[in-house]
C-alpha cells in the first residue's frame, strides 16, 4: 500500500493527542516500519529525521497547537 505525507502526519497527530508528546526518535522508528523509508531522511551530520512534506502536513493539522522542543527532540502541546 502506498501512503501519503498527509496520512503519516495524521498518525503523528493521533499519537500526540494520545500521549501528549511525540518523540522524534520514536516517530522515526514507527514511520520507517509502518509507512516506509521514503518518509525518513538523514541530515548531513547523520541524524535521522522526518521528511519535510510530512512535517509540513503535520503543522497544518495541529494548526499551531503543538511546538517542537529543540533540546528534547519532541513535539508537545503549547
Amino acid at each position: 500500500m502506498e501512503y501519503s505525507a498527509e496520512q503519516v502526519a495524521e498518525w503523528m497527530l493521533k499519537e500526540l493527542q494520545f500521549s501528549g508528546m511525540l518523540r522524534q526518535d520514536q516517530a522515526v522508528a514507527y514511520i520507517r516500519e509502518h509507512f516506509g523509508e521514503s518518509f525518513i531522511y538523514a541530515h548531513e551530520n547523520g541524524n535521522v529525521s522526518i521528511e519535510k512534506e510530512v512535517k509540513k502536513a503535520f503543522k497544518k493539522l495541529h494548526r499551531g497547537r503543538a511546538a517542537w522542543d529543540r533540546d528534547g527532540f519532541f513535539w508537545g502541546w503549547t
